[in-house]
């Protein structure tokens, strides 16, 4: 029996998913998934980057803006919505488009990774953080590494809630995060999935998110995270994303406003780059070129896709 084909954009932060993804919508009678871990959140638009409604240009966008920061949410959560999204596209009659960067959700469809639903021992999170607070990150880096080599290749020892996770997932299960993966493969890929990724020059890239980093903080990047600290009580996740835990930094005094800037920029910057390494890593991708027009991009997705 032939699987429904299903369209994935991918590519780093800044790429231009966006206003490719929709465009194609358009021409194929397409709706958009969304695969962005911060976007699902309400209330955290700019630093985000969602689509506003004049963007989406009429194309139903699923997965945005429908989970509280309050909310612990994992990979399995994500493959779950995301398949219900897909299932109720194709049911319309229409051409699921999964649209984001964050590869972790990308991979659990595309090679159908059942991760375990784990469920957090909020004790053990406290003992770590505090950790953080007395010994700083490295000796928890150091430690993540010594659990799971593999994964710890492709996370920043910066990235705080990465390498908590590492730690967690093992001491919730005795089993490393690669080990689950690759024990969680079994299962047979439900769709065909076409893997498209937007590649730039890396100093244009570059250039593109210091200016769009610019533009959030014009729009009202600070005034939206006062918002939210106003708004709720606790952060599990959420204000651990990018922009965000800055700007609480240059909020409580630890960051001036031009080096919170710099340091928002220079860590999306790394992100992006982290992105490109692990979307290489997929070897079905068919990579455009995002300098391009956005129709000689599309033609070259239809003609990939509908052999």
């Amino acid at each position: 029996m032939q699987k429904n084909k299903v369209i994935v954009i991918c590519g780093p932060t800044a790429s231009g998913k966006t206003a490719l993804s929709i465009e194609l919508a358009k021409q194929i009678n397409g709706e958009i998934v969304s695969c962005d871990s911060m976007q699902i959140y309400k209330d955290m638009n700019i630093g985000t980057a969602k689509p506003t409604t004049e963007e989406m240009q009429g194309i139903k966008h699923y997965l945005i803006g429908y989970v509280s920061p309050e909310e612990r949410y994992s990979v399995a959560d994500y493959k779950k919505d995301a398949k219900k999204a897909i299932k109720e596209i194709i049911e319309k009659d229409k051409m699921p488009i999964i649209v984001g960067g964050t590869g972790l959700y990308i991979d659990s469809l595309i090679y159908e990774i059942e991760y375990q639903d784990i469920k957090f021992d909020e004790k053990y999170r406290e003992k770590l953080e505090e950790e953080v607070n007395q010994k700083g990150l490295e000796e928890l880096y150091k430690r993540a590494k010594e659990i799971d080599e593999k994964a710890i290749e492709k996370i920043s020892p910066n990235d705080k809630k990465r390498i908590l996770r590492i730690l967690e997932i093992y001491h919730a299960t005795g089993k490393n995060k690669t080990q689950q993966e690759i024990e969680s493969r079994k299962k047979e890929v439900e769709y065909d999935y076409k893997v498209y990724a937007l590649n730039w020059d890396r100093e244009k890239l570059y250039e593109r998110i210091n200016k769009r980093v610019d533009l959030m903080i014009e729009q009202g990047l600070i005034n939206e995270v006062k918002e939210i600290l106003k708004k709720y009580n606790n952060f599990p996740t959420a204000m651990q994303g990018l922009g965000y835990k800055e700007v609480v930094d240059y909020l409580n005094g630890v960051l001036t406003k031009e080096e919170m800037i710099e340091k928002i920029k220079m860590e999306t910057r790394r992100y992006a780059k982290r992105q490109l390494t692990w979307f290489r890593k997929n070897k079905q991708t068919i990579w455009l070129n995002a300098e391009d027009k956005i129709q000689d991009n599309i033609n070259i997705i239809l003609n990939n896709t509908f052999i």
